[in-house]
């Protein structure tokens, strides 16, 4: 009988776990390149978090990810930040280098590596929501050479100091529909299945079929959203993109190895 021992051992820590597809990617990924490896789930409440980093300290895990609501407060835990985490002030992805535990951030190119096709027609950018996801989706935008990013958020004086601190500019909650943006990036839970799955993060009077229409909620896989921005001929770009590149350039820190993008989206789109 043969047993299967991974040599490698990673896996995601946040709370709760129940959605991760990330064990379903990097499992099937270190199947496809013959890499003694597992990926396991480790839900991890925020108490919890320290006693894990000691444990991830000590123990054989070769790699970890970082979801809510760790992605900020596990920076204290960590030896060195990439300048790309320290950019975006927030990790989730772990991994070992020279014996030091370094924290990097790949949902930057979760963002900008769907956006990456269309982005020459991207002057004006208009990004809704003001947490985590929004801070790597400004690096990502940054790192398209877009010119001009607004932020509008529920609560103002997120989206301010978020404006602040990446030299961009604040729209105010109720004005967000009242201009044309060539780009509009949902990174609110708003939409996300659930009491929120009907509610359209955003006015939308000024898109139309110049306008891209990204959100970062995968689940469902066509938020209502995507679907009235279809309606009014837009391009549409799903959330499962955001967490297909995150996930492909994750797996490209860990092993040097680059998974099939094609193969990688059909895994996932059919187990959503």
């Amino acid at each position: 009988m043969n047993v299967f021992r991974p040599e490698k051992l990673f896996g995601i820590i946040g709370f709760p776990l129940g959605h991760s597809m990330s064990p379903l990617l990097h499992n099937w990924g270190f199947s496809q390149k013959n890499i003694k490896a597992a990926y396991m789930a480790w839900p991890t409440t925020p108490e919890k978090l320290g006693d894990f980093m000691t444990a991830l300290k000590t123990l054989p895990i070769s790699g970890a990810s970082v979801t809510i609501p760790h992605k900020m407060s596990v920076m204290n835990y960590i030896d060195k930040l990439t300048p790309r985490a320290k950019s975006v002030g927030a990790v989730n992805t772990l991994y070992w280098k020279q014996n030091k535990l370094i924290g990097d951030n790949t949902d930057t190119a979760g963002c900008s590596e769907p956006l990456r096709p269309h982005c020459d027609h991207v002057e004006r950018a208009l990004l809704i929501g003001a947490g985590g996801a929004a801070r790597a989706a400004i690096v990502g935008l940054k790192s398209l050479k877009i010119k001009k990013i607004f932020i509008t958020n529920r609560t103002k004086s997120k989206a301010d100091a978020l404006a602040d601190e990446f030299e961009i500019s604040c729209v105010d909650w109720d004005e967000r529909g009242n201009e044309h943006y060539d780009l509009v990036i949902n990174s609110t839970s708003l939409g996300m299945s659930g009491d929120k799955q009907q509610i359209n993060p955003m006015i939308m009077d000024h898109i139309d079929e110049k306008t891209i229409v990204y959100d970062l909620v995968y689940n469902p896989l066509e938020t209502i959203f995507l679907r009235d921005a279809k309606a009014k001929g837009s391009k549409t770009i799903s959330g499962i993109e955001m967490f297909l590149h995150q996930g492909l350039a994750q797996f490209k820190l860990w092993t040097n190895h680059d998974l099939d993008e094609l193969e990688a989206r059909k895994l996932l789109l059919k187990h959503l």
